[in-house]
């Protein structure tokens, strides 16, 4: 995504601060072009190609960025065990004051952002970079191979919502996929998350999902169509999807892999020759409602196990301090949106 030059380069002179990395994209609701609360913190995601080297070189620039508990025990070794073992490959540092602003960045392994934006297995960051984020660095072309990520998403949204519905809609289905079963949602985060995050980012929504909204409109997948008067900011665009069974098997089959195997798992596959006279599994589908509904499943198990692991991983990384002075203000945020 695309944000103003100077906020830009203000923001990427923080990796003048830190070992040289592959990739590196900004979120967060400071972000946000109509969020007005500048004091929010500013999320990084970090992407390097040796998380234990990295590390050890950022002990000796930033050794402030950790918890002491893990330089003393372990330093960089440990701290990438805590990252693949506890967590899901991804080490966070919160609470970084850097330019009169609160950082957080995780540090993750090339290639299990890769696998992730691939596979789904894990459905953390991937379901991060379904949302919109501003790159600052992409030596990979992360941003391309996030396309097969987001044309899966687009999917599985359409899978689980109804005959018709509004754009709006549409983008609040694929960001709540990777909050199905995310336990933090429970207690710990404002319930109205998901709307905030659409409302305060709808046009960098329709700019990274409107190639794939066109190319399934030319599959006639779906239609989309309109309302209101001829002023752009009254009209509401309507999307009325195929719920056939051959448009569910085509969407289904966008999804990653390990989704499709575990759906696999519990609704049955039979082998059939495709059109290049290869030997495939196909899931034995009876109803679009039961494919969704065995989809679901399978995406709020995977998010729910990830979820837990990132949590404890943690509270670990962020030390006993800044672990609890995390948890309370999440909860104070939760608690102010249920009340």
């Amino acid at each position: 995504m695309r944000m103003e030059h100077e906020k830009r380069a203000e923001l990427a002179t923080f990796l003048e601060y830190v070992p040289p990395i592959e990739y590196c994209c900004v979120y967060g609701s400071s972000l946000h072009p109509n969020n007005k609360d500048r004091s929010a913190m500013v999320d990084y995601i970090l992407g390097v190609s040796d998380p234990m080297q990295w590390h050890s070189e950022n002990l000796k620039m930033n050794p402030d960025h950790y918890a002491t508990w893990l330089m003393l025990l372990g330093g960089a070794k440990l701290i990438t065990q805590v990252a693949d073992e506890v967590g899901v490959g991804v080490y966070f540092n919160p609470f970084v004051t850097w330019n009169n602003k609160i950082l957080k960045y995780g540090v993750v392994r090339m290639d299990d952002l890769v696998q992730d934006i691939l596979n789904w297995e894990r459905f953390y960051l991937s379901g991060r970079l379904q949302k919109p984020v501003h790159i600052l660095v992409d030596n990979l072309d992360i941003e391309n191979l996030n396309s097969v990520n987001l044309r899966a998403a687009l999917s599985a949204a359409l899978l689980l919502l109804p005959s018709n519905f509004t754009q709006e809609d549409l983008f609040a289905k694929v960001c709540s996929l990777s909050y199905m079963g995310d336990l933090r949602m429970l207690f710990a985060e404002d319930k109205n998350k998901v709307t905030k995050i659409v409302q305060g980012q709808f046009d960098l929504f329709q700019l990274m999902y409107k190639p794939f909204l066109q190319e399934y409109e030319a599959k006639e997948f779906l239609r989309v169509s309109s309302s209101g008067n001829y002023q752009v900011s009254q009209v509401k665009l309507l999307i009325f999807p195929d719920c056939s069974l051959p448009v569910t098997c085509s969407l289904i089959s966008s999804l990653p892999p390990a989704i499709r195997s575990q759906m696999g798992m519990k609704l049955g596959e039979r082998r059939i020759m495709n059109g290049s006279g290869r030997v495939i599994n196909e899931l034995m589908i009876g109803s679009r409602e039961e494919a969704a509904k065995c989809m679901q499943k399978v995406l709020r198990r995977t998010v729910m196990v990830s979820s837990a692991r990132q949590a404890v991983c943690g509270l670990l990384s962020a030390g006993g301090v800044n672990a609890a002075t995390y948890v309370a203000k999440k909860m104070q945020k939760a608690w102010k949106s249920w009340t």
